[in-house]
């Protein structure tokens, strides 16, 4: 196709006589076929559409890549004065750096890609919070999600996110619509953690030694220079159920800060150069550690921890051995009113309540439980523990089927406790019959209210 302003030129005229203006006019109006020529008027309103969502074709036009878009399904200051039919989708490279630059519009939605609505795998009810009336997967938005979203709930709270779905009160946030079920296989918390590695002194002694760490799977004297250096201990503890991430709190990296209350100098032993209160471990601790010296020799127990040869290991400076130990305020959700720490129960306690927040929430679980809004879990009183063992012959247990069986945690979930996995499955009720009588017989779990 020869334009008009090339006909012009091929026939030698700088001044074009009328006759032969109407002559060449008259050409190009009988040539319809090959000279369909479309005049736009720019449409300044038309609505802003994504460059991605444009299918702008190749770049076969002649004038391809001659600096202006001659496509006619768009209009705009960058668009040839000469739009033909002929050049739909075949002056994309032009076309496309135009739009981009917001000097083009797209006046013909033939040419937007019609994106396929996404298939969504809502997975399962696993989750604790399912059939609850929200939405609590994370990979969801919308005024019928919880207010708390975690990752361990992805794809674990099908029945409530495919309703509110299908209702409209949800969408799929696109910055989470590749998540799946396999994405949780392992608790996104420890995927969070970096464990550090194995250099330390006392690393593979079957015992955590990282100072990051508190419970029962984790050594009673921690040094500051074992921070991120336990790994394999540490996080075969974690797996396990015992041992719980508090964190790099300001008692690691800053020991000055007042996140510990180290008391008074009223010990008789304050001031010796060693520390005496029974709340902290390490090389700067003195041997033999007397109750009566908690909270007593703030002095000796500061310099210690700054030096890094003191752990701090939680609790107050009122608390007695043996009593309940609500631990300190290094929660993410310390003092906000509610109490995080899953060793409580009761109207005053979050929604949701994680491993990650045992200990970490002393203010407002000890509050909370003086207004009598929460209580401590039976199973959690040193009480009860101190009452093992058990009798568990009214239990069936079941079987060992579950592919978490005879790993030390109790995987079924009609239990609760420090002995329990921390996220169990329904397909695993009865299923790990060996874990779960030997904490039930040691007092480290016990049947949750109405189980059998």
């Amino acid at each position: 196709m020869i334009r008009l302003k090339t006909l012009l030129n091929s026939a030698g005229l700088g001044l074009v006589s009328a006759a032969t203006l109407a002559a060449a006019l008259a050409l190009g109006l009988t040539m319809p076929a090959q000279a369909d020529k479309i005049t736009h008027t720019p449409k300044t309103s038309a609505p802003a559409i994504s460059a991605g969502m444009i299918d702008y074709g190749d770049d076969t036009s002649e004038w391809a890549n001659d600096g202006e878009c001659d496509d006619p399904r768009f209009a705009g200051p960058a668009a040839a004065d000469e739009l033909l039919e002929a050049d739909k989708g075949h002056d994309a490279t032009d076309c496309r750096t135009a739009y981009e630059a917001g000097a083009l519009t797209l006046v013909d939605t033939t040419a937007i890609i019609e994106a396929p609505a996404p298939a969504i795998d809502f997975g399962d009810d696993s989750s604790d919070w399912a059939r609850d009336g929200e939405c609590d997967d994370p990979r969801f938005e919308g005024p019928a999600s919880a207010a708390e979203l975690l990752d361990a709930d992805i794809a674990r709270d099908a029945t409530d996110c495919q309703a509110a779905f299908e209702a409209g009160t949800v969408t799929l946030r696109a910055d989470r619509a590749a998540d799946s079920a396999s994405d949780t296989a392992t608790p996104s918390a420890i995927e969070a953690i970096d464990f550090g590695d194995d250099t330390s002194h006392w690393a593979n002694d079957g015992e955590c030694d990282d100072p990051r760490f508190a419970g029962t799977g984790v050594a009673s004297e921690l040094l500051q220079a074992d921070l991120g250096h336990d790994a394999t201990d540490c996080r075969t503890a974690y797996d396990a159920g015992m041992a719980t991430f508090i964190g790099d709190s300001p008692a690691l990296d800053d020991p000055s800060q007042s996140f510990i209350d180290y008391g008074d100098d009223t010990s008789e032993w304050a001031n010796d150069g060693e520390c005496d209160d029974p709340r902290f471990a390490g090389s700067g601790v003195a041997d033999e550690l007397l109750e009566a010296d908690r909270g007593h020799d703030a002095t000796d127990c500061q310099a210690a921890v700054e030096a890094g040869n003191a752990s701090f290991l939680g609790g107050d400076t009122t608390s007695p051995v043996g009593a309940f130990d609500y631990g300190g305020d290094w929660s993410k959700w310390a003092n906000d009113g509610e109490c995080d720490d899953l060793r409580f129960e009761g109207p005053g306690t979050d929604k949701k309540l994680l491993t990650d927040d045992l200990q970490g929430d002393a203010s407002d679980c000890k509050a909370l439980e003086a207004q009598g809004q929460v209580s401590i879990r039976t199973v959690y009183t040193p009480q009860y523990a101190a009452a093992a063992p058990y009798d568990s012959q009214a239990i069936e247990f079941g079987d060992d089927s579950s592919s978490y069986a005879n790993d030390g945690q109790c995987d079924d979930p009609r239990f609760e406790g420090p002995g329990a996995a921390s996220y169990v499955l329904e397909d695993d009720l009865k299923r790990d019959a060996s874990d779960c009588r030997t904490g039930y017989e040691a007092g480290t779990i016990m049947l949750r209210a109405g189980q059998s």
